[in-house]
């Protein structure tokens, strides 16, 4: 996922921790905000010490990052999404993830099924 599409101030995402709406899945939560003022949709990926040491971190992080950047034109533009690792993560790959972070965004109405047409 390219820089500019990354959700990295500390004050947008504590207002979107904050203000968002949430759908937790065993895998991952998914919080997100409708801002007018934004037109890439953000997406931030946190993976705190629960999953696990740095390397168990990090190979979280870059599963769902790659998730959200497949699924990253789809996403409504005037959201800003926050994606918080579970440990279960670490027993899947990234296509299962991908699948169900779609399945996700649908269900809280921020996915778009064709981008350009």
């Amino acid at each position: 996922m390219e820089r500019k599409n990354r959700l990295n101030h500390t004050l947008d995402i504590q207002r979107v921790r904050r203000y968002g709406k949430s759908i937790a899945h065993p895998f991952f939560v998914l919080i997100y905000d409708r801002e007018k003022s934004v037109d890439n949709a953000p997406v931030g990926v946190i993976a705190s010490k629960a999953v696990g040491g740095a390397v168990e971190r990090n190979r979280a992080k870059r599963v769902l990052r790659s998730a959200a950047a497949e699924l990253h034109e789809n996403i409504q533009p005037d959201c800003m999404v926050l994606l918080l690792a579970r440990k279960a993560i670490l027993d899947h790959d990234t296509p299962e993830i991908t699948e169900l972070l779609a399945a996700q965004l649908k269900k809280a109405g921020i996915f778009r099924e064709s981008s350009q047409e």
